[in-house]
Protein backbone atom coordinates (compact mmCIF):
# COMPACT_ATOMS: atom_id res chain seq x y z
CA UNK A 1 0.00 0.00 0.00
CA UNK A 2 2.37 2.60 -1.46
CA UNK A 3 0.00 5.05 -3.10
CA UNK A 4 0.69 9.26 -1.89
CA UNK A 5 -1.45 12.11 -1.88
CA UNK A 6 -3.62 12.40 -4.80
CA UNK A 7 -3.32 8.98 -6.12
CA UNK A 8 -4.60 7.72 -2.33
CA UNK A 9 -7.30 10.18 -1.91
CA UNK A 10 -8.92 9.43 -5.46
CA UNK A 11 -8.50 5.70 -4.64
CA UNK A 12 -10.43 6.17 -1.28
CA UNK A 13 -12.98 8.51 -3.14
CA UNK A 14 -13.70 5.57 -5.71
CA UNK A 15 -14.11 3.02 -2.85
CA UNK A 16 -16.61 4.70 -0.88
CA UNK A 17 -18.86 5.86 -4.10
CA UNK A 18 -18.92 1.97 -5.45
CA UNK A 19 -21.58 1.08 -2.33
CA UNK A 20 -24.16 3.81 -0.87
CA UNK A 21 -24.11 4.06 2.66
CA UNK A 22 -26.98 2.28 5.00
CA UNK A 23 -28.77 5.03 7.04
CA UNK A 24 -30.76 3.75 9.70
CA UNK A 25 -34.02 5.41 10.32
CA UNK A 26 -34.07 8.17 13.32
CA UNK A 27 -35.98 7.52 16.32
CA UNK A 28 -35.50 8.09 19.64
CA UNK A 29 -31.70 7.98 19.62
CA UNK A 30 -29.28 10.73 20.06
CA UNK A 31 -27.82 11.82 16.86
CA UNK A 32 -23.73 11.72 16.36
CA UNK A 33 -21.18 11.62 14.07
CA UNK A 34 -17.67 10.62 13.88
CA UNK A 35 -14.58 11.31 11.83
CA UNK A 36 -12.57 8.67 10.90
CA UNK A 37 -9.12 10.51 9.50
CA UNK A 38 -7.28 9.51 6.48
CA UNK A 39 -3.63 10.70 6.63
CA UNK A 40 -0.91 9.76 4.62
CA UNK A 41 1.37 10.78 7.42
CA UNK A 42 1.96 12.22 10.62
CA UNK A 43 2.79 11.81 14.27
CA UNK A 44 0.87 9.59 17.15
CA UNK A 45 1.27 8.23 20.51
CA UNK A 46 3.21 4.67 20.79
CA UNK A 47 0.65 1.69 20.43
CA UNK A 48 2.11 -1.47 22.64
CA UNK A 49 2.47 -4.02 20.40
CA UNK A 50 3.06 -1.63 17.06
CA UNK A 51 6.61 -0.90 15.65
CA UNK A 52 8.17 2.25 16.68
CA UNK A 53 8.73 3.46 13.09
CA UNK A 54 4.90 3.83 13.08
CA UNK A 55 4.07 6.48 14.80
CA UNK A 56 5.96 8.39 11.75
CA UNK A 57 5.96 7.67 8.36
CA UNK A 58 4.11 8.22 5.07
CA UNK A 59 2.00 4.97 5.22
CA UNK A 60 -1.88 5.15 4.93
CA UNK A 61 -3.20 5.23 8.39
CA UNK A 62 -5.92 6.33 10.70
CA UNK A 63 -6.08 8.77 13.29
CA UNK A 64 -7.69 7.16 16.84
CA UNK A 65 -7.40 8.95 20.47
CA UNK A 66 -7.63 7.55 23.65
CA UNK A 67 -10.15 8.85 25.49
CA UNK A 68 -9.28 10.81 28.74
CA UNK A 69 -9.65 9.02 32.13
CA UNK A 70 -11.68 12.48 33.38
CA UNK A 71 -14.43 11.78 31.44
CA UNK A 72 -17.61 10.67 32.66
CA UNK A 73 -18.71 7.64 29.86
CA UNK A 74 -16.21 5.12 28.33
CA UNK A 75 -13.40 6.93 30.17
CA UNK A 76 -9.79 5.53 28.62
CA UNK A 77 -11.28 3.66 25.69
CA UNK A 78 -10.10 3.39 21.73
CA UNK A 79 -12.28 6.36 20.21
CA UNK A 80 -12.83 8.03 16.66
CA UNK A 81 -13.02 11.73 16.90
CA UNK A 82 -17.16 12.27 17.16
CA UNK A 83 -19.66 13.56 19.13
CA UNK A 84 -23.58 14.70 19.21
CA UNK A 85 -24.75 16.57 16.44
CA UNK A 86 -25.70 19.61 17.54
CA UNK A 87 -28.61 21.26 15.60
CA UNK A 88 -28.95 22.08 12.42
CA UNK A 89 -25.94 20.27 11.44
CA UNK A 90 -24.86 17.35 8.62
CA UNK A 91 -23.26 14.91 10.20
CA UNK A 92 -20.39 16.04 7.88
CA UNK A 93 -20.25 19.34 9.60
CA UNK A 94 -20.31 17.86 13.53
CA UNK A 95 -17.30 15.19 12.68
CA UNK A 96 -15.49 18.11 11.24
CA UNK A 97 -16.10 19.77 14.19
CA UNK A 98 -15.64 17.32 16.54
CA UNK A 99 -12.28 16.40 14.84
CA UNK A 100 -11.20 20.08 15.31
CA UNK A 101 -12.06 20.10 19.25
CA UNK A 102 -10.66 16.81 20.27
CA UNK A 103 -7.18 16.84 18.36
CA UNK A 104 -6.85 20.25 16.82
CA UNK A 105 -7.30 19.06 13.17
CA UNK A 106 -9.25 22.08 11.17
CA UNK A 107 -10.47 20.82 7.72
CA UNK A 108 -12.91 22.47 5.64
CA UNK A 109 -15.90 20.48 3.62
CA UNK A 110 -13.51 19.47 0.70
CA UNK A 111 -11.95 17.09 2.75
CA UNK A 112 -14.96 14.76 3.25
CA UNK A 113 -14.41 11.63 1.24
CA UNK A 114 -17.43 9.92 1.91
CA UNK A 115 -20.12 8.13 4.38
CA UNK A 116 -20.05 4.60 6.11
CA UNK A 117 -22.94 2.75 7.50
CA UNK A 118 -24.88 4.16 10.27
CA UNK A 119 -24.45 2.50 13.77
CA UNK A 120 -26.96 2.33 16.48
CA UNK A 121 -25.28 2.01 19.78
CA UNK A 122 -26.52 0.05 23.02
CA UNK A 123 -26.39 3.59 24.95
CA UNK A 124 -28.78 5.11 22.95
CA UNK A 125 -26.98 6.93 19.91
CA UNK A 126 -27.32 6.62 16.16
CA UNK A 127 -24.08 7.09 14.99
CA UNK A 128 -22.71 8.27 11.28
CA UNK A 129 -19.25 8.23 10.55
CA UNK A 130 -17.88 9.88 7.99
CA UNK A 131 -14.49 9.41 6.52
CA UNK A 132 -12.35 12.60 5.68
CA UNK A 133 -9.07 12.98 4.21
CA UNK A 134 -6.51 14.73 6.51
CA UNK A 135 -3.01 14.82 4.48
CA UNK A 136 -0.04 14.79 6.26
CA UNK A 137 -1.42 15.95 9.64
CA UNK A 138 1.61 16.42 11.13
CA UNK A 139 0.42 18.90 13.87
CA UNK A 140 -2.00 17.65 16.10
CA UNK A 141 -3.14 19.48 19.28
CA UNK A 142 -5.09 17.09 21.60
CA UNK A 143 -7.72 18.68 23.78
CA UNK A 144 -6.60 17.19 27.51
CA UNK A 145 -9.95 17.26 29.13
CA UNK A 146 -11.26 14.89 26.40
CA UNK A 147 -8.36 12.93 24.34
CA UNK A 148 -5.42 11.54 26.66
CA UNK A 149 -3.31 10.37 23.58
CA UNK A 150 -3.94 10.05 19.74
CA UNK A 151 -2.60 7.42 17.92
CA UNK A 152 -1.70 6.97 14.38
CA UNK A 153 -2.78 3.46 13.17
CA UNK A 154 -1.34 2.06 10.33
CA UNK A 155 -4.19 1.06 7.40
CA UNK A 156 -2.46 -2.60 7.42
CA UNK A 157 -2.84 -3.21 10.92
CA UNK A 158 -6.43 -3.59 10.00
CA UNK A 159 -5.78 -6.02 7.49
CA UNK A 160 -4.37 -8.83 10.33
CA UNK A 161 -5.46 -12.34 9.85
CA UNK A 162 -6.50 -12.34 13.08
CA UNK A 163 -8.85 -9.24 12.33
CA UNK A 164 -12.10 -9.35 12.76
CA UNK A 165 -12.09 -11.06 16.57
CA UNK A 166 -15.64 -12.02 16.84
CA UNK A 167 -17.56 -13.34 20.16
CA UNK A 168 -21.02 -14.71 21.28
CA UNK A 169 -21.67 -12.66 24.56
CA UNK A 170 -24.81 -12.31 26.69
CA UNK A 171 -27.05 -14.52 24.42
CA UNK A 172 -27.26 -12.11 21.74
CA UNK A 173 -28.50 -12.95 18.12
CA UNK A 174 -25.06 -11.62 16.43
CA UNK A 175 -21.20 -11.90 17.65
CA UNK A 176 -19.45 -8.88 19.58
CA UNK A 177 -17.18 -7.05 16.99
CA UNK A 178 -13.83 -6.57 17.84
CA UNK A 179 -10.55 -5.05 15.82
CA UNK A 180 -6.98 -5.96 16.93
CA UNK A 181 -4.70 -2.91 17.36
CA UNK A 182 -1.15 -3.78 18.37
CA UNK A 183 -1.44 -6.05 21.76
CA UNK A 184 -5.16 -4.59 22.14
CA UNK A 185 -8.42 -4.76 20.55
CA UNK A 186 -10.57 -2.27 20.00
CA UNK A 187 -14.57 -2.81 20.13
CA UNK A 188 -17.54 -1.93 18.46
CA UNK A 189 -18.78 0.30 17.79
CA UNK A 190 -15.60 1.60 16.65
CA UNK A 191 -14.11 -1.51 15.66
CA UNK A 192 -17.31 -1.63 13.24
CA UNK A 193 -16.51 1.51 11.55
CA UNK A 194 -12.88 0.13 11.29
CA UNK A 195 -13.99 -2.87 9.92
CA UNK A 196 -15.98 -1.89 7.52
CA UNK A 197 -13.40 0.55 6.52
CA UNK A 198 -11.06 -2.05 6.02
CA UNK A 199 -14.52 -4.17 4.02
CA UNK A 200 -15.22 -1.71 2.00
CA UNK A 201 -12.10 1.02 1.33
CA UNK A 202 -9.00 -1.46 1.83
CA UNK A 203 -10.72 -4.65 0.05
CA UNK A 204 -13.49 -3.13 -2.12
CA UNK A 205 -15.86 -5.76 -0.55
CA UNK A 206 -19.41 -4.79 0.26
CA UNK A 207 -20.01 -5.29 3.86
CA UNK A 208 -22.40 -4.43 6.13
CA UNK A 209 -21.39 -4.04 10.00
CA UNK A 210 -24.77 -2.59 11.17
CA UNK A 211 -25.78 -6.02 13.00
CA UNK A 212 -22.52 -6.77 15.23
CA UNK A 213 -23.18 -6.47 18.75
CA UNK A 214 -21.05 -4.65 21.18
CA UNK A 215 -19.78 -5.71 24.54
CA UNK A 216 -21.78 -5.05 27.53
CA UNK A 217 -19.32 -2.84 29.08
CA UNK A 218 -20.31 -0.27 25.76
CA UNK A 219 -23.66 -0.65 26.58
CA UNK A 220 -24.18 2.28 28.87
Amino acid sequence: MNERGDALRARLCRQLAAWPPVGLPVGAQRRAAVALPVTEAGFGADVPGLPVHARWSDAPALLLTRRSESLRSHAGQWALPGGRIDGGETPEQAALRELEEEVGLALDASAVLGRLDDYATRSGYLITPVVVWAGPARELYPNAAEVASVHRIPASELLRADAPMLDHEHEAEHPVLRMPVGDSWIAAPTAAFLYQFRERVLLGRDTRVAHFEQPAFAWR
